[in-house]
């Protein structure tokens, strides 16, 4: 049986506190980067499709730093430290995106930019899993911590912003981060067990390319991109309907609100099985396309407001379910690395296909169009995860590649 090191601190209630304070400002500040840098960059002269090639840097970006980052995180066994790392470069950079002289040089800060930030969210999922590993605690009682400060962050910013100009969206940001910085201070080293295996590259491949964990990574591509589509452009969709910047923090906020009723409802509701979630998947995929087609109908700045409480239910039960998924595909020594290319594929991959192909889509033939092209996707993955669903329930998941590794759930 595994051994805990017990030299690491006890993990106690003001450690707990300051998780989930941790959790609010780092989705916070992020929020203000991800709902406002848009307008941001429109106010300075860029186009549609330079925005969205911009944007998909990012992504493009986080193919590379998810996987490094994540090895790291494994190699290390200590995540938080490598997460302090990763927030003093965004914070740096971020400051370097809004004050670069010329568009090149921002091209160039988000390149820097995206490498520190990108993976702050798949390896903050480590962090909260290893935590509160062992205590009885809930992974949605502490990420929707990060719901929380989501939304209310960007309907608080949002008249912030109108008043003061997209130039305040700097200074938001920076104090949010710093703040989230304070508070990941507070959190001790998680123990380690002592006879967890060495993380090696060699190991590392074999367990990123397990086919059924490929399958599903691919999958929730296909299903992501539409998402990321809407991440990149809503904002200036909400514009060009004649909404202003209040408007854009309020569609932020209700996109996020009811993740906390989300979150809280799949811990209670969802068992940690395979089937269930593959078939939980299945259902929000077609919520997905549903979210789509209305947003291809939509004729006011409002009714985009309204169409976002879908996004809670959508993008936070993807969210939840495949983070709960990718630790049954990847044993424990692993689930940085796999959290990370959960989330290089969800926000990565996509992201740069999004950027990209939805920015043309956008100038070329408008929103409307841009939304329907999201429905077919949607559909396509709720049809590949029902195929994964009939195979699971017949065959099972047995997969050698990692049973051969040990250190295996026993709920698989």
């Amino acid at each position: 049986m595994a051994q805990l090191d017990r030299s690491a601190p006890v993990r106690g209630a003001s450690s707990l506190a300051s998780l989930k304070l941790y959790n609010f400002f780092i989705y916070g500040a992020i929020s203000i980067f991800a709902g406002f840098l848009q307008l941001y960059l429109q106010e300075i002269g860029m186009t549609k499709l330079e925005i969205g090639s911009l944007m998909a840097i990012g992504p493009f970006v986080s193919l590379f730093a998810n996987p490094f980052w994540g090895f790291w995180s494994d190699k290390s066994r200590n995540i938080r430290i490598v997460l302090m790392i990763m927030m003093a470069g965004t914070f740096v950079l971020a400051q370097g995106v809004f004050y670069a002289p010329t568009y090149t040089w921002i091209y160039v800060a988000m390149i820097l930019f995206y490498f520190f930030q990108s993976p702050l969210f798949a390896q903050t999922n480590s962090l909260i899993l290893g935590y509160i590993d062992g205590t009885g605690q809930k992974f949605g009682t502490f990420r929707l911590w990060g719901s929380l400060g989501w939304a209310l962050t960007a309907v608080a910013a949002g008249p912030v912003i109108d008043r003061y100009g997209v130039g305040s969206v700097s200074i938001i940001f920076a104090c949010m981060i710093t703040i989230a910085f304070m508070f990941s201070v507070f959190l001790p080293r998680q123990p380690i067990a002592s006879d967890t295996p060495i993380v090696t590259l060699r190991r590392f491949g074999k367990v990123m390319f397990n086919p059924y964990f490929m399958t599903f990574i691919g999958l929730g591509v296909l299903v992501s991109v539409p998402n990321a589509m809407n991440s990149t452009f809503m904002s200036l969709y909400i514009v060009e309907m004649g909404g202003d910047k209040q408007m854009v923090g309020w569609a932020i906020f209700t996109s996020s609100i009811l993740e906390v009723g989300v979150f809280l409802l799949m811990d209670r509701l969802l068992k940690r099985k395979m089937s269930m979630l593959l078939g939980s998947l299945i259902l929000i995929s077609l919520l997905f396309a549903l979210r789509w087609q209305l947003m291809a109908l939509a004729s006011s700045p409002m009714e985009v407001v309204f169409i976002q409480l879908m996004h809670s239910v959508t993008f936070g039960g993807y969210f939840y379910v495949g983070t709960q998924l990718t630790m049954l595909f990847i044993p424990r020594p692993y689930r940085s690395s796999g959290q990370a290319v959960y989330t290089m594929a969800w926000g990565g991959l996509s992201g740069v296909i999004a950027g990209f192909f939805g920015g043309w889509l956008f100038q070329s033939f408008g929103a409307e169009v841009m939304y329907s092209i999201g429905v077919f996707f949607s559909l396509i993955g709720a049809f590949g995860f029902g195929l994964m669903w009939l195979w699971n329930r017949h065959n099972g998941y047995q997969p050698t590649v990692l049973t051969e590794m040990g250190n295996m759930d026993e709920d698989r």
